[in-house]
This record gives C-alpha cells, structure tokens and sequence, in this order.
C-alpha cells in the first residue's frame, strides 16, 4: 500500500493558513510582551518586595507553573463563562498565555537578579542612588542581558503553546489547520505544512529577538553574540 502526497489545497486554502498565522503572530508578540513585563514586576517583588507579597508573588508562581496551560485557558473562557462573566476567546487566550508565561518569566528574572554581585549593588548606593534606581539602572538591565537566551527560548516555547488556544475556539494556526482537514481530508499533508509553519515562525521569533538583543545589549555588539 502506497500513499499518495497531495499538497494541492494550498492553491485554495493558503489565505486561511496565512491568517492562522498572522493570528498566532500576533496573540505571541503580545503575550511576549506583557507576560515580560507583567514577570519582571513580579521577579523584583520576590526579590525585593516586603515579605507578605513574596508570599503571595511565590503562591501565584508555583499555582501557575504546576498546572497545565489548557486548564488555565479553559477556566478563564468556560469557567468564567458558567459565572456569568464572558470573555472573547482571543481575550482569554491572551490573559492566559500571559499570565502563564509571566510566571516562568518570573523564575528566570529572579535568577538573574540573584547573580548581579552584591558589590555593584552596595557601589550604587554608595553612590546615593535609590533602592529604586538601583533596580531600575543597575539589576534589571543585567539580568536581562544575562538571562536573555533563556527567555527567549521561554518565548518561543509560548509561541508553540499557542496552539493549545484551539481548544477554545481561537482562530489560529492549528484551529485552522483543522477547518482546512475537515474540508480536504489530507490530514496528514496539513499537518505537515502547519509543523514546517511554526518551524518558520520559530526561527522568525528568533531573529527577531537576536536583531532587538543587538540594538539593547552593547556587549553583544562588541563580541556579535548570538543566542
């Protein structure tokens, strides 16, 4: 038994391909960035924050990453749906993605603000910097270019997690990969050019965020680092 490719639904089904991907492009670029800035607030409060809110900021992050990204979206767009309170599912998936992501964005943050010396630190205040200034101008920018590589790889698995918001009724890469097999029945052919899509958005993902680090981060311009 022979199988037979038969790509030639993409003369006719490319445009809803394309917006699947512009959807997913679009929901990932927001998510990336609140859920960086929404993690970064929260990776200096664990750090820096009086101690009832690092007990909070630590209960929330732990909530977040032990449990999956699916019931978290399926809660916000059902279950807040059977309280009466409805949200769009785009919306939904958005405040999902970001608050999942904004926890795991956190645990990186914090571990690169753990490895900024004490002495730069007690040097700036030294200085008459604020405790404010001193996070803002001298930790933060650090731990970011220290842990950039891991936070980008974070994003770009949130990118392929964006798939997961098919199971509310997102209109995205995947959800449309399933209108197109339920019209042409070349499942094996549509999954094939979805895989080779995210593949592709990946890598634009990527350079994207290693054109961003070689504008933000002067030491990668001197050596031409890459992530």
């Amino acid at each position: 038994m022979t199988y037979e490719f038969d790509f030639s639904f993409l003369a006719t089904h490319w445009s809803v391909l394309l917006a699947g991907a512009c959807s997913t492009t679009l929901m990932s670029l927001t998510t990336i960035a609140s859920g960086f800035i929404f993690g970064t607030a929260l990776a200096i409060i664990r750090t820096h924050g009086p101690p009832s809110a690092r007990a909070a900021v630590t209960v929330y992050i732990d909530a977040i990453r032990n449990t999956p990204l699916v019931i978290q979206a399926f809660w916000l767009f059902f279950g807040l749906a059977a309280l009466q309170v409805r949200i769009p599912a785009t919306s939904a998936a958005v405040i999902a993605l970001t608050v999942n992501v904004s926890a795991y964005t956190a645990e990186i943050m914090r571990a690169g603000i753990e490895s900024i010396p004490r002495g730069q630190i007690e040097a700036a205040s030294c200085l008459g910097m604020s405790r404010w200034k001193v996070v803002r101008l001298v930790i933060i920018p650090q731990a970011i270019e220290r842990m950039y590589p891991a936070l980008v790889s974070q994003f770009v698995l949130m990118m392929l997690a964006t798939s997961i918001m098919s199971q509310i009724s997102v209109e995205e890469l995947t959800s449309a990969a399933y209108s197109v097999q339920s019209e042409t029945f070349r499942g094996f052919e549509i999954y094939l050019v979805i895989a080779a899509g995210y593949l592709v958005l990946s890598w634009l993902l990527r350079l994207l965020m290693e054109g961003l680090a070689k504008l933000a981060f002067a030491r990668r311009r001197r050596l031409g680092t890459t992530l």
